[in-house]
């Protein structure tokens, strides 16, 4: 099987739900904005389409099913996408993926999916600016974290015994600092950047 050129991260979100597609190609940009992702309505696209050349397929249950020897012999690199939490999954081999669910709770399934396949950025692509560069002041982190463990501005600024105006410039420069706009984004940086632990959130 050919092996993904280095620098050339690509992966393929494959669902003839285009909604679906255009949403998880959302998220995963907020996780690695170094990736090239292509969506595709078809298994007949992604055929096309140099198939070989992806890291990763994330892939409607239906379409695997559906081909599931091309699937089964790139099942590494293969995650389904499923509807449902239950784990008796017609296709225990591979890993698979809700995407029927509230927005942090996917995260933080794409974070251990991240984390199992790819500890330490192993075969992933370099990150565009180095996680030993500290961008954030050490009061910034401790506020960042609170923030990614759900905890509210009024909860942070009790813990951390500063005023509620402080934690809201805090959570201001913050975002401005990381140029991220959600707390889904936020939440990303800190458990990649190791300032928190999947576990917590």
């Amino acid at each position: 099987m050919q092996q993904t050129p280095p620098g050339n991260f690509r992966v393929a979100v494959v669902d003839a739900n285009t909604l679906a597609v255009i949403g998880l190609k959302r998220v995963l940009q907020e996780f690695f904005p170094m990736l090239q992702i292509d969506g595709y309505g078809t298994f007949a696209e992604l055929s096309a389409n140099t198939p070989d050349d992806y890291a990763h397929y994330f892939v409607s249950m239906d379409i695997v099913l559906c081909n599931r020897a091309f699937f089964a012999e790139r099942r590494r690199k293969t995650i389904v996408l499923t509807l449902s939490l239950d784990q008796t999954s017609p296709l225990p081999d591979f890993h698979c993926l809700c995407i029927n669910q509230p927005e942090p709770q996917l995260i933080r399934q794409l974070l251990i999916l991240q984390q199992h396949g790819h500890s330490g950025g192993r075969n992933m692509p370099p990150v565009l600016s180095s996680p030993r560069q500290k961008v954030l002041t050490d009061r910034e982190i401790e506020v960042m974290s609170l923030i990614v463990q759900g905890y509210i501005n009024k909860e942070i600024a009790s813990r951390l015994n500063i005023g509620l105006a402080t934690v809201i410039t805090h959570r201001k420069n913050i975002m401005d600092k990381l140029g991220v706009k959600s707390v889904s984004a936020l939440t990303i940086y800190a458990v990649m950047q190791g300032y928190v632990d999947i576990n917590r959130i």
